[in-house]
């Protein structure tokens, strides 16, 4: 199986609810391996980023409408991008989803000349006390 296998469908061409149950339901094999507890992980799927924010989210299923992969995201009202969360289910891992899932979510941005980015950075306290992440930008050329 490879990436191209795969087929990207943006969240507004689902059910965002049914959706989101599913992600949350195979949570804990989604996100094997994180340093996320489970509450961490629960929190990054907040509904509104299936609903009020799904035209910039997107789910890679297989043939079998299986979901592999999917991405979170926004583009702020500052025009700023921002992937809030993107995981790939460990069966699908190392064959290009989570790039092309990004790259989905890259031009979506690009389109909308706002700034998306891929440069790790460490921020303390971003989801609450103690609560510390990585974010990440990267910027892309404007048309």
């Amino acid at each position: 199986m490879t990436a191209g296998d795969l087929r990207l469908v943006g969240f507004e061409e689902l059910s965002a609810g049914a959706l989101l149950g599913r992600l949350l339901a195979s949570r804990g094999e989604f996100w094997s391996g994180s340093q996320l507890d489970d509450d961490a992980v629960r929190a990054l799927h907040d509904p509104v980023f299936f609903h009020q924010l799904g035209g910039f989210g997107a789910v890679a299923l297989t043939a079998d409408d299986e979901e592999a992969g999917y991405l979170l995201g926004v583009v702020s009202a500052d025009r700023l991008a921002v992937v809030h969360a993107v995981a790939v289910h460990p069966r699908f891992r190392g064959h290009g989803i989570a790039t092309r899932l990004l790259e989905r979510f890259a031009d979506l941005a690009g389109r909308l000349a706002a700034r998306c980015g891929a440069h790790p950075a460490p921020s303390p306290g971003h989801a609450g006390p103690g609560r510390d992440r990585v974010v990440f930008t990267r910027g892309l050329p404007l048309r």
